[in-house]
């Protein structure tokens, strides 16, 4: 099992730049795919990035492409994702997740594809 931890998150302004950061343990990075999801208030849990093994694939959701970047380190076991120009709807708790996979260069993109998942890190971007 991976244990996943968020960081990063808090008060931005509008228009304003955020990093989130997430520390995989228990397993190698360079054996998850991994993704980033968010969840505003009543709403459902909404896919935001993801990316390969190798780090050479990512996808995003139109909503942030353009806007947000996601990378990784698998030297540090860490992910991150590096939002700028956040808007007031980009508000929301930004999960983590993994998943364990033999193909270097897949990405997932849906919810039911991960196994693991951190405790979220909240965002909240503000006039």
């Amino acid at each position: 099992q991976v244990q996943l931890v968020e960081s990063g998150g808090g008060y931005v302004q509008l228009g304003g730049s955020l990093r989130l950061s997430c520390l995989a343990t228990g397993r190698a990075l360079s054996n998850l795919v991994m993704g980033w999801f968010r969840q505003a208030p009543g709403k459902e849990r909404e896919f935001v990035a993801t990316i390969s093994r190798s780090g050479d694939f990512a996808e995003y959701s139109k909503s942030v492409e353009g806007r947000f970047t996601i990378s990784r380190d698998n030297g540090k076991n860490t992910v991150y994702l590096q939002m700028d120009a956040l808007k007031r709807e980009d508000t929301a708790i930004y999960y983590c997740s993994a998943k364990e996979f033999m193909l270097v260069h897949t990405t997932l993109r849906n919810f039911d594809d991960f196994d693991d998942w951190g405790q979220g890190t909240q965002v909240t971007v503000s006039s």
